[in-house]
């Protein structure tokens, strides 16, 4: 993050593990995504219908599924707090600086969402880093209001809908949409496992269909949220000693696991049950409601344990990662699309649940031992540094002048 003191580094490694336990949510739901055409739909993949198949699915929506983004997002409106405060250090112009900054974001995006992962986020936090900045002066309480507002609309919205779904009489039309849900997972799947160039057209074709409507109607005005509260955090300096907040850190975790997990619970039943779109709908309502809920019992629980001697190598494990998380993040997806798309093995919806759950550990493991490897030597993941470069307008240093130094 620009501008933070070298002496700083209590703030540095909590944020950052932060981040990096946060990668871990990111691409267990991601990788999902690539593995299977029928990820996120109402239908049950014929080919992976066993118990233990359910079972994963059921577990990756419970733990993972609308978590983890809010995690990254609140981390997102935390760091915004710190550049503004390296701009004013430094006596800099902080809009341009960001503007920079949500510009390199938002190619990355569109190149991201364009050639490896139509799920793509970057350009959405390019967009909503505008309207952040837009509201950078927003008091603490004021954040907080808009975040509340806006997670309760959306999720309101979603809730009605499974209102209205449910009194809706079913009828032959129903089945028709089921014989058209099939036929565009079919499509999907043929030009995913096509060829490079069918492969970028289906990423196409889903950026503006599908993900953009995903985007305006449940990541985005949740991620915007997030990032209100990470403002309102930073605002307060939140994660500069996370042991002066100790206590509600524990009131976080006390609160947020049961009315979390209960929803997260309903969440995962309901979303995952064949041909139930007013459940599936009611489900997504629910789990909107309350993954704030659990998204800040898992960082409060982090923190927590970060404070303790006990949890030192965890710690030291996953900083690393966070420290360069959008590298990392971008690896994910090059790794995957590799994996299951015509840019490599063509593995999508050839492997269980089980399976990709499998991937994604040994993916995560060896991130973070690449990224402590890399730092060791490097100040900064190969994107942050060039982010960083057209932030700044200069080139950062490359190399670190002593092993595991802080970043300046």
């Amino acid at each position: 993050m620009p501008g933070i003191p070298a002496t700083d580094a209590r703030r540095l490694h909590d944020v950052d593990a932060l981040r990096g336990f946060a990668l871990l949510g990111i691409l267990v739901v991601n990788i999902g995504v690539f593995a299977s055409p029928y990820y996120g739909s109402s239908l049950t993949d014929p080919v992976f219908d066993r118990p233990l198949d359910h079972a994963v699915r059921w577990l990756v929506a419970f733990l993972f599924e609308t978590k983890f983004y809010l995690l990254f997002s609140f981390l997102f409106g935390y760091s915004f707090t710190l550049q503004m405060a390296a701009a004013e250090r430094a006596q800099a112009a902080f809009v341009p600086r960001f503007g920079r900054r949500v510009a390199g974001l938002a190619v990355l995006g569109l190149l991201h969402g364009l050639l490896l992962f139509q799920g793509d986020i970057l350009l959405t936090y390019a967009v909503l880093g505008l309207v952040l900045l837009r509201w950078r002066d927003l008091a603490a309480r004021r954040a907080l209001r808009r975040a509340v507002l806006l997670v309760l609309a959306c999720a309101g919205a979603w809730l009605l809908l499974g209102l209205l779904v449910a009194m809706t009489p079913t009828d032959t039309a129903d089945a028709a949409g089921t014989a058209w849900q099939h036929a565009e997972i079919a499509a999907a799947l043929a030009a995913y496992r096509g060829t490079i160039a069918t492969t970028i057209a289906q990423h196409s074709l889903e950026l503006r269909t599908t993900m953009l409507f995903a985007l305006l109607t449940v990541q985005g005005p949740c991620a915007l949220a997030m990032f209100l509260v990470g403002l309102a955090a930073g605002r307060h300096c939140a994660l500069a000693d996370t042991t002066a907040h100790a206590g509600l850190l524990r009131r976080l975790v006390w609160i947020g696991l049961p009315v979390g997990m209960a929803g997260a619970g309903l969440y995962a039943t309901l979303s995952l049950l064949p041909m139930a779109l007013d459940l599936s709908v009611l489900g997504l309502g629910i789990g909107l409601l309350t993954a704030p809920f659990l998204t800040a019992a898992y960082a409060a629980a982090l923190l927590l344990a970060l404070q303790t001697g006990r949890a030192a190598a965890l710690g030291a494990a996953l900083a690393p990662a966070g420290r360069m998380a959008l590298s990392n993040y971008l690896l994910q997806s090059l790794v995957c699309a590799i994996v299951f798309k015509a840019y490599g093995g063509r593995l999508m919806g050839q492997l269980s649940p089980l399976a990709v759950l499998a991937i994604a550990a040994m993916l995560y493991a060896a991130q973070l031992a690449l990224s402590a490897a890399w730092l060791r030597r490097h100040r900064y993941g190969p994107v942050e540094w060039a982010l960083r470069a057209l932030t700044y307008l200069q080139w950062p240093a490359w190399r670190t002048s002593a092993p595991n130094s802080p970043p300046g």
